[in-house]
């Protein structure tokens, strides 16, 4: 349980009334602890607020009511409760207010009234003054401290009248809000983790270059926030669902876009992804994938040498090149004419140039067509001139260590993070990994990967049964 504080007027009150809107789910009570006047009803209304977005209604403080519901787009239903009157905690019975705490949002004003509090609640405290235009406010409750930082930082960046929306989350630990204001849209990347400054230096690299990286607005990196250009929302993936026939133009673009940052020596402050690390990464396909599957993990564990000695004679003696590493749909936006746009490139490495191919042309998440990836191939080396037999074998493998990487990526996901969507996908990282074997110079990694279990319908399952909780 973590605590912070923050000294709040009214606009970055209700500011971290829409940070804690966009991120409280189903289940969620929020305690709103303080005397009268402190700023609680302010708080309640801006929350209430952000949850109905275009469908906002006039919020009445609940004081004689004792409590209002409201429901929200997504049909959440929203309890706002004023216990100022209660008399008898018994009474809360007939409220069903503790029955409502199981799947709707409560804020409950003067919490000291409940007979017990909910288990995992926020609670906010407020406290007046000397200055009648500020509060004080305490929070305490497990991820609010991350959400106190934010609304400092966006109160510092002139975005305080902002509002905010979530949008979608990868697989780490990172979160993103689309930021709304007078000034425009933007993004805002809370990332924990530490991967502001290598996206800083990455993205001023590409911006100087002229390639579609967003503009940086405000950053501070030390806490670990960016505001950021917003690219807008066609993401490559969506653009492709909804325009399949765009397909052969987008990945023509995605092809050229890598052929015109080829042309580029990487800088010198990325990483290496040479053969040992590309051994060492794979290391979680053995860690994960094998116990999960039921079955034993010695063979694995020899798959992160058999890859070195492979990368060493197939790929090695190639001059490396940038690499976004996870280059795919889902982390491109299509802008038609403009530079492609880029997103989550903090991990970029220097390494051989049919990697960021791979990532694109064997997505996890959808299928591409077998012409349009041997066209965006034939394309590419058209371009650079590389030696077709050499860099089919090197694709070839680049795209064995990523499949393998991935499948043991999304059985930790399940087993230790509760997150058992991406299991869902495991079947077409299989396919790819297949292909990818069946060149003839990846024969020692295809043998010894000869008996593991393919992810089928009863594997997948048993990986889902040992699902963490989330």
């Amino acid at each position: 349980m973590t605590s912070n504080c923050l000294i709040a007027d009214e606009t970055t009150t209700a500011l971290l009334a829409r940070l804690l809107a966009v991120t409280a789910r189903p289940g969620q009570s929020i305690l709103l602890d303080g005397p009268v006047g402190a700023g609680k009803t302010h708080f309640a209304r801006a929350f209430i607020r952000a949850r109905q977005g275009d469908l906002a209604e006039d919020v009445p403080s609940p004081t004689y009511t004792l409590v209002q519901t409201y429901d929200d787009p997504m049909g959440t239903e929203i309890w706002h409760a004023d216990l100022y009157r209660l008399t008898d905690p018994s009474e809360l019975d007939e409220l069903g207010l503790e029955e409502a705490q199981d799947n709707a949002i409560c804020l409950i004003e003067w919490p000291d009234r409940l007979e017990f509090l909910p288990e995992n609640a926020w609670t906010l405290a407020f406290e007046t003054l000397d200055d009648p235009d500020l509060r004080r406010i305490t929070l305490i409750g497990d991820g609010i401290e991350r959400l106190t930082e934010a609304a400092r930082f966006l109160v510092a960046a002139g975005r305080g009248e902002a509002q905010v929306r979530p949008l979608a989350a990868d697989a780490s630990a990172r979160r993103f809000f689309r930021i709304r204001s007078d000034q425009g849209a933007a993004v805002l990347m809370d990332d924990p983790d530490g991967s502001c400054a290598p996206f800083c230096s990455m993205t001023d690299w590409f911006r100087e270059r002229g390639f579609g990286a967003p503009e940086l607005l405000y950053r501070d990196v030390a806490a670990g926030f960016l505001l950021v250009e917003d690219l807008g929302d066609d993401l490559v993936a969506r653009v492709l669902q909804q325009r399949p026939d765009m397909a052969t133009r987008i990945y023509d673009g995605i092809t050229d876009f890598l052929i015109a940052l080829h042309r580029h020596a990487p800088p010198p402050f990325v990483p290496a992804l040479d053969g040992a690390m590309l051994a060492e990464q794979v290391g979680i396909f053995a860690q994960w994938y094998p116990r999960a599957a039921g079955c034993d993990t010695a063979q694995a564990r020899q798959i992160g040498s058999v890859i070195a000695d492979l990368h060493a004679e197939l790929a090695a003696d190639q001059q490396p090149v940038l690499s976004l590493r996870d280059f795919h749909a889902e982390n491109l936006i299509w802008r038609d004419d403009a530079p492609l746009g880029l997103i989550d490139y903090q991990d970029a490495v220097a390494t051989h140039p049919a990697y960021d191919l791979v990532s694109a042309l064997q997505d996890a998440r959808r299928d591409v067509a077998p012409e349009i990836e041997s066209g965006a191939i034939a394309r590419y080396l058209a371009a650079t001139g590389l030696d077709s037999t050499r860099f089919h074998a090197a694709y070839a493998l680049l795209g064995a260590q990523r499949n393998l990487r991935i499948m043991g990526i999304f059985a930790r996901l399940c087993l230790r993070d509760g997150k058992a969507r991406y299991l869902d996908f495991m079947p077409r990282v299989w396919a790819h990994l297949q292909r990818d074997l069946a060149h003839p110079e990846l024969a020692p990694l295809a043998r010894l990967l000869d008996g593991l279990p393919a992810p089928d319908s009863d594997t997948i399952e048993r990986i889902r049964s040992q699902c963490a909780r989330p």
